[in-house]
């Protein structure tokens, strides 16, 4: 039987997430991808806290790659006020490509490191 689009990222992000973890001084940013807003989210792991999140549902903007880097953005800023430098990139099961990436070169941007 063959996997559904669904199942085959819920697949590649139960890996991913075998590998990485989230902690206070390196929290973990998350990215979800929906059909019209991206989210982001940076996770501490050992607490199972999340720090801060920010969306383009925020923003009141339809998903494109200028909205994501633009989510990228706010998220690094929110980061600097939490005085967090550095996180672990979570793509959640998405292919690294697209909305996804522009999420993160915005991130980067806003100096955040990866």
């Amino acid at each position: 039987m063959k996997r559904t689009k669904k199942e085959a990222r819920l697949k590649r992000k139960i890996r991913i997430r075998k590998k990485i973890r989230g902690t206070a001084e390196r929290p973990r940013l998350v990215v979800f991808r929906s059909n019209r807003y991206i989210y982001a989210q940076l996770v501490d792991d050992t607490e199972g806290k999340t720090l801060t999140s920010f969306s383009s549902l925020v923003l009141g903007k339809n998903l494109t790659k200028e909205t994501a880097k633009e989510v990228g953005l706010k998220i690094a800023e929110l980061a600097k006020e939490k005085k967090v430098e550095q996180v672990v990139f979570d793509r959640n099961g998405y292919i690294y490509h697209g909305r996804v990436k522009a999420l993160a070169e915005g991130a980067r941007e806003g100096g955040l490191k990866f």
